[in-house]
């Protein structure tokens, strides 16, 4: 029986005719192409394109995602060396960012002898003279607000932390263990955690290790939460049996540390006009154990179920809608996506949901405001705003309310505004950047507030 020639052997053709998957530097192009639009958050543009790749292993998607995170964070200066070239301008975003995180693991066939030589080229350029916020990657405007409210070597120190990658924090849910016993639990899955001196129950996990798998994670004994989230949730100052309402829930990190500080006793409302990022909360607070926590999706300001609530509250947390620059190192796309005209836009945003929050303390309660941001705009000006418009409510300096607390932060932070406000800069609390005013209402005295 004759045999047909390989050539036409038609399993042997469609092989023959299968194109070779494209390599991860291309993907990596690719991936920019989409990120570099700035039309959605970048770890949405990010999960979207893995699961348009199902076939990635995980080497190649951490290939993929450590050399654009550092893209996002070095754009305005990879900008300034990619000029210096010819070609497609990210493709050469893509040589920077593969040479500064892995040391040009590139085979001779990615790149050109002429990139090659650039590349050369640009570690001349690293060490010339130029602008340190361009350096360090700094829009403008950014570096501008920072320089006024800290002076220009400070600003210059944070925008150079925010170009590095954030810790990873955890916050012990003490209802169901001891930090010492998280430890200890996280040991047995091979996780390395310490615990943070400034606040009782919060932890620094070493590296980035896969925490979801682990019995404690599963269990419920622990959240990821930025150690500047914890604090901003203390300040509240939440007591057994008390009424309290996280009026921006979100996904629920803070509602869950205020649930614990309560004991799991009284009523805590967490309200948010998202459905959505309420619905991602509801896996949390099912592992959390509380059961003092009521979430609700609202229609805005003046939905029934919040006029309900008025002047009921004893304290009432506001973490507002931000620009959220103060997590650049986690988020670094922001700092490109975001403009001061968008800035003006969530300052109004953010007086009106502190205007409508605040009507529902009662006299003597308590009212903490706080955003993720550095920018005098969102908070400074907010707070003053606001306590024109709304005199019956006085400052209280956060000093006071951290005493109460016996919470004590390092003075390296330098973390108090001359109002008396909370400020982290994450150069100097490796935190992330957070700001919060507390206030009270004119009436009967507000125990456990100075």
């Amino acid at each position: 029986m004759a045999v047909a020639p390989r050539s036409l052997n038609p399993s042997s053709q469609r092989r023959g005719n299968q194109r070779r998957p494209p390599s991860r530097f291309s993907l990596l192009i690719q991936l920019l192409d989409e990120l570099l639009k700035f039309t959605s958050p970048a770890d949405v543009v990010m999960s979207a394109f893995f699961k348009a790749h199902p076939k990635l292993g995980s080497r190649d998607r951490h290939f993929l995602a450590e050399a654009a995170w550092t893209v996002l964070r070095n754009r305005s200066w990879y900008a300034h060396l990619a000029s210096s070239g010819s070609g497609p301008q990210h493709r050469r975003y893509a040589l920077l960012a593969v040479m500064e995180c892995f040391g040009r693991p590139m085979a001779d066939s990615e790149s050109q002898v002429d990139e090659r030589t650039w590349l050369d080229h640009v570690g001349v350029l690293e060490h010339t003279t130029v602008d340190p916020f361009l350096r360090e990657s700094s829009p403008d405007w950014v570096a501008q607000a920072w320089s006024n409210a800290v002076g220009r070597d400070e600003a210059i120190a944070c925008a150079k932390a925010m170009r590095s990658s954030a810790p990873l924090d955890l916050r012990v849910n003490k209802l169901l263990a001891s930090p010492k016993e998280v430890i200890a639990s996280l040991a047995q899955d091979g996780i390395e955690a310490t615990p943070i001196d400034v606040l009782d129950g919060a932890l620094r996990v070493q590296g980035k290790p896969a925490l979801q798998r682990s019995k404690a994670f599963q269990s419920g004994l622990i959240e990821v939460q930025d150690l500047g989230s914890q604090l901003l949730a203390a300040l509240v100052c939440a007591k057994r049996g008390e009424f309290i309402v996280d009026f921006c829930a979100g996904a629920g990190g803070k509602t869950l540390a205020l649930g614990a500080a309560m004991n799991n006793t009284g009523r805590l409302y967490a309200l948010d006009t998202s459905a959505a990022r309420l619905s991602r909360f509801k896996p949390r607070l099912v592992r959390s154990g509380l059961s003092n926590v009521w979430p609700c999706a609202i229609s805005g300001f003046k939905d029934d179920r919040v006029k309900r609530l008025a002047g009921k509250a004893d304290a009432v947390l506001v973490d507002a809608p931000c620009s959220g620059l103060g997590t650049l190192r986690r988020n670094p796309d922001l700092k490109w996506r975001m403009s001061i005209e968008k800035i003006h836009e969530l300052q109004q945003q953010q007086f009106q949901i502190l205007l409508a929050a605040s009507g529902l303390v009662k006299p003597g309660g308590r009212l903490v405001y706080g955003t993720c941001s550095l920018l005098a705009k969102e908070n400074q000006e907010v707070i003053e705003g606001f306590l024109r418009a709304r005199p019956e409510f006085v400052r209280v300096s956060v000093q006071s309310v951290l005493t109460t607390q016996r919470i004590a932060l390092p003075g390296s932070w330098q973390a108090l505004t001359p109002e008396g406000d909370l400020l982290l800069w994450p150069h100097r609390s490796q935190t992330d950047g957070f700001y919060a005013a507390c206030l009270v209402r004119a009436g009967q005295a507000s125990e456990g507030v100075g």
